[in-house]
């Protein structure tokens, strides 16, 4: 006789092994909800382990196929723009205009065109109705009355003879108008030197457009202004934009006397094509001496968003493989001076060679030195994805979904060393017009290669199909433990009520967990719009600051506790397992969907709050077990609950990377300050996901 399993179609069938397997998860919850943890730290920590060689997906790009035309004339010509400079510094101190008005004569007489995009800076303020909007609406005040502060960003254009114009490669050379330096000077007249030669390609194919952004009050500001206007065009009869020019001319930028400004051909604001890649090149004096000059590239945006790999991996290859350039994308030192770092690189090291001895063709080496540098620059890659905030002015670009990244070229010697500078700008404009040719081969928007993704070093990286897999090992027992908690106080209110039938209230009793839980999330959208009010207030300091936002907050969350009732009825009616149960379900969404938005903040949260949310019941409520385990399980729940408070996390954090000496109340405030006003979507999932949940967590800690 065939099986009832056998008779249904497959379907049915598999539907019903997950629903056994499930059930199988839920009934052993405590089991998989240990092994789960363990194994997503052993893959967070082999992640570096698990890192791939990369490689350029994209044939078309071709990088060093060409034999590079940037010559030793070439780097004369920017010795000489960095001498002009300088000499006409001496004439004109106090006064930022020369240098635009240098620029605008060499793109002239290179044969570009040429333009001056004027704009004001406002100081960046916090505003919850503009938090998702682009942080250039909150940084630059393009329509104010008042003149605060004014800049003047120089362009030039050189149309491709062999392009259509509807494509162009941007080159972006910040530079402090006020106070120039020399290595903003070095900037310039490499970029120069790099555009003078392109402006001869008879290979190009995509527009060429240098910006020489002035960013007295920021780099991210001018570039983000340029942009702005470059994308949403406002059409008006004044050349300057919404009397723009009257600012100018209180500021004695706009004079009779100065050919800068008085022709109405430089004020014309003009466009390229479409923007296929964007550069933006700075010239660095490292204090420490290195046998190479170096290459340090910046490639984090907003909310974690990263540029197409390929772009990345043109540069190193070119840098590395070309001109033998050391190639560095960020590390952190405390961790690669870690002994508990170095110590599990060796036993990694060793267990690896032990693998190789049992069976040869097992490819499995791991390097100590290898694995501490790989974990150094993964903690620092996810680090600056988690804040949100970018990293340099590229991440403008990637605002407008543009892939870009900054250059910070070092030489190795000291900016007086000429010969060694000569050398350093020869090797610089080698990389920059190799790095320009291969975008310029290619004929389409980088598609090929990864956008999600984590690197352990210049030419190593870790693909989103790697590293989700400790996030979802992470997040996946809080479900998992939900289901068990839901169904374990089902069951015990069926058996209660074996006898008789169970009344509605009883069936619907979550609800009063549901309505806790939505309860202490409201309150948490409403402490995250309390910065803006108190950062109104004239002549405070950042501990004010924090303070006020902690009593605001506590009365807040009094109003609220007042608002649901008794706290002797509340407690007959909430259950603290489906209280727990709601709050690990809003939890495990809460991680979710920041994971969309920037995968790192939900990684470092889930590292938090998955422990919390596990470990986490009331106190007089332990189970059955002798005095001092039970002690040391409240100990335990109490500390944990202190260290994922997140002013106290700073803190600590603080104290070990910078001394304890330096922590303060108005930390958190300057933190969540530095958040909020980038538009950072961490300070959303603090306020709205892991403060309700830390909240929730003490409030089941205390359950009576």
């Amino acid at each position: 006789m065939a099986s009832l399993d056998e008779e249904k179609p497959p379907a049915a069938r598999k539907s019903r092994l997950i629903f056994r397997l499930f059930s199988f998860l839920v009934s052993h919850s405590n089991v998989v909800s240990v092994a789960c943890l363990i194994a997503g730290c052993i893959v967070l920590l082999l992640l570096p382990v698990l890192a791939k060689n990369t490689y350029i997906s994209e044939n078309a790009l071709m990088p060093g196929a060409a034999k590079s035309m940037f010559s030793n004339q070439d780097v004369l010509e920017a010795n000489k723009l960095v001498r002009d400079i300088y000499d006409q510094r001496s004439v004109e101190p106090k006064s930022g205009t020369y240098i635009a008005r240098l620029i605008r004569k060499r793109m002239e007489k290179v044969g570009a065109e040429v333009y001056h995009h004027k704009f004001k800076y406002d100081n960046i303020q916090f505003h919850p109705l503009s938090f998702f909007s682009s942080t250039t609406h909150s940084a630059i005040l393009q329509n104010s009355s008042g003149c605060v502060s004014s800049g003047v960003n120089s362009i030039g254009i050189i149309r491709a003879p062999r392009g259509d114009g509807k494509e162009a490669i941007i080159l972006v050379t910040p530079y402090n108008s006020e106070d120039i330096k020399l290595n903003d000077a070095l900037s310039l007249g490499l970029a120069y030197a790099v555009f003078s030669l392109i402006s001869r390609a008879v290979w190009l194919a995509k527009d060429i457009v240098w910006l020489a952004a002035d960013s007295r009050h920021g780099e991210y500001a001018a570039v983000a202004s340029w942009l702005k206007d470059y994308h949403n065009p406002v059409f008006s009869s004044d050349p300057w934009g919404s009397g723009i020019g009257s600012c100018f001319e209180t500021n004695n930028l706009h004079k009779k006397n100065d050919s800068l400004f008085d022709e109405v051909a430089h004020n014309v604001f003009r466009r390229a094509g479409t923007m296929s890649a964007a550069l933006v090149l700075k010239v660095m004096e490292k204090n420490e001496r290195r046998e190479r000059d170096r290459l340090d590239l910046l490639a984090e945006a907003s909310n974690g968003q990263m540029p197409n790999l390929d772009l990345i991996n043109i540069v190193h290859f070119l840098a590395a493989h070309r001109q033998g350039l050391d190639v560095n994308v960020g590390s952190f030192n405390f961790i690669l001076k870690s002994a508990l770092i170095k110590n599990l690189g060796k036993v990694l090291q060793a267990l690896s060679k032990l693998a190789q001895s049992l069976n040869p063709t097992w490819k499995f080496g791991v390097n100590s030195g290898d694995f501490v540098e790989g974990t150094s620059t993964l903690a620092s890659s996810m680090y600056y994805q988690a804040l949100g905030v970018p990293t340099g002015s590229h991440g403008a670009f990637r605002d407008f979904q543009i892939d870009a990244i900054t250059m910070e070229l070092s030489p190795r010697t000291s900016f007086n060393n000429e010969n060694g500078i000569s050398s350093f700008l020869l090797r610089g404009g080698r990389l920059i017009e190799g790095v320009v040719r291969s975008v310029n081969n290619l004929l389409e928007k980088f598609h090929q290669s990864f956008f999600l993704y984590f690197l352990t070093a210049p030419d190593k990286f870790i693909s989103v199909g790697v590293y989700m897999i400790a996030f979802a090992l992470l997040a996946a027992p809080l479900p998992i433990v939900a289901a068990a908690l839901f169904s374990s106080t089902s069951k015990a209110t069926v058996s209660r009520n074996s006898d008789k039938k169970v009344s509605s209230s009883e069936s619907w009793k979550w609800l009063y967990s549901a309505k806790v839980v939505f309860i202490v999330h409201l309150w948490g959208l409403m402490i995250s719009l309390l910065p803006y009010p108190i950062s109104r207030v004239p002549q405070t300091t950042s501990t004010n600051n924090m303070l006020a936002w902690i009593v605001l907050s506590l009365f807040s969350l009094l109003v609220l506790h007042l608002l649901m009732g008794s706290s002797r009825s509340h407690s007959e009616h909430c259950n603290w397992e489906l209280l727990k149960s709601v709050s690990i379900t809003a939890a495990s969404v809460g991680l979710c969907l920041m994971s969309i938005i920037n995968f790192s903040t939900a990684q470092i949260g889930a590292m938090l709050l998955v422990p919390l949310c596990l470990v986490v019941r009331p106190l007089n409520k332990q189970p059955q077990i002798s005095l001092f385990p039970k002690a040391v399980y409240g100990i335990f729940s109490l500390l944990l609950v202190m260290a994922t408070f997140p002013p106290v996390t700073l803190m600590i954090l603080k104290g070990f990377f910078h001394g304890f000496s330096s922590v303060s109340m108005g930390d958190f405030w300057e933190f969540a300050e530095f958040l909020w006003v980038w538009n950072s979507a961490t300070y959303l999932y603090l306020m709205l996901v892991h403060l309700p949940c830390w909240v929730l967590c003490v409030h089941i800690l205390l359950h009576p």
